[in-house]
């Protein structure tokens, strides 16, 4: 007989799943501890977990698990709260993760594109080097506005397919 999760899912059908797409997502870059926590959380039914419950599931240390959160608040794909009544905190992986993680990353691309400008202005436009970096800056400009759009057409997309959030 197999174990069954959350909701009378398989418990092994779960956990390969896991970790076959927190592969994907160190695959992709992201740091293997944070990768299989943020699988984790996603994967749960509530969207939410404590340090306890995802050091058991995916059979980690506490510092692991502290360490792989700390990377996933930063780049704003879990959250962490309070819970109720208690000193504990649980992790909160939010529908809009993507979204968020994504919308995040206009600030990192706002300051790269503040570094290129002093480049280009420290290399000399005329320079091959610096024609490189107002091609790198152009690039970057370019999709922080495609960015921008995008997420708008993702909010629309959103709104007609699952209604309010």
């Amino acid at each position: 007989m197999t174990e069954t999760a959350g909701g009378g899912r398989d418990a092994e059908a779960v956990s390969k799943f896991v970790e076959s797409f927190a592969a994907q997502l160190v695959e992709a870059g992201m740091q293997r501890m944070a990768a299989r926590v943020f699988a984790a959380l996603l994967s749960s039914d509530e969207g939410v977990m404590t340090s306890a419950e995802l050091g058991e599931q995916l059979r980690i240390s506490p510092a692991a698990v502290s360490g792989a959160v700390r990377y996933l608040a930063q780049t704003h794909m879990v959250s962490r709260e309070r819970e109720p009544g208690s000193r504990r905190e649980r992790y909160r992986v939010h529908g809009d993760q993507w979204y968020e993680a994504l919308t995040n990353r206009e600030a990192v691309l706002k300051r790269w594109e503040g570094a290129l400008r002093e480049g280009v202005s420290s290399l000399g436009a005329d320079t091959r080097a610096g024609r490189r970096m107002a091609e790198t800056l152009a690039f970057f400009e370019f999709v922080d506005g495609e960015v921008a759009a995008m997420m708008e057409r993702w909010r629309a997309h959103r709104q007609q397919i699952f209604g309010e959030q």
